[in-house]
């Protein structure tokens, strides 16, 4: 067994842990929009919580093996893998800062808030589009980075692949939330009726 098929069985397993924390994420802040209590809410950060480390070891994994590719046996010349790191080099703190940064600040509103209804702060924060968008363009990113490694495409053909695959995960985040929009005005109309004073 060589080296480069241990370092590649390990940057396969990134990018699996990324698939799998990210697939929970996008459960958990799904579940998050329909919450209709606080103590809802506390439970299901607490589970996105538990995924973050996931998260976090996966991407350093995929990284660290990929970049120990690329310079042990590729080169950052080659186009495919420029385009990849890249994209991986974006997607990380981006994806990383927008969701854990407020998944922070509703777990601090929800464990601050007594039990019951959802406060207007909370069920505004829980209803922050940029929760499923960002996951959910990673997905499609991180899948068009598995197609480059797959497929090891020129340069053109790698900027074109990873560009619709940020179209295809912004457009596809775009319907997700507005179908759940619906679903969303009910909660805030059940959480205003119920902050309602006894007439």
């Amino acid at each position: 067994m060589s080296d480069y098929s241990i370092v590649k069985f390990l940057h396969v397993s990134g990018a699996i842990g990324y698939f799998v924390a990210l697939g929970i994420l996008l459960f958990g802040l799904a579940a998050l929009r329909r919450a209709r209590s606080v103590e809802q809410v506390r439970m299901l950060t607490e589970l996105v919580g538990r995924v973050i480390p996931l998260f976090n070891f996966s991407i350093l994994l995929l990284l660290a093996a990929g970049l120990y590719m690329t310079f042990t046996f590729w080169s950052l010349q080659t186009g495919w893998i420029a385009v990849a790191l890249v994209s991986l080099v974006v997607l990380v703190p981006v994806a990383a800062m927008t969701v854990q940064s407020r998944m922070r600040i509703i777990a601090r509103l929800a464990h601050e808030a007594p039990d019951g209804p959802l406060p207007p702060e909370v069920l505004a924060r829980t209803h922050d589009p940029v929760l499923l968008t960002t996951p959910q363009t990673a997905m499609a990113l991180l899948l068009g980075i598995v197609f480059l490694m797959t497929n090891k495409p020129s340069l053109p053909v790698a900027l074109l692949v990873m560009a619709l695959a940020l179209l295809l995960g912004l457009a596809s985040s775009v319907l997700v939330v507005r179908t759940m929009g619906a679903f969303s005005q009910e909660v805030a109309a059940d959480a205003a009726r119920t902050s309602e004073p006894a007439g």
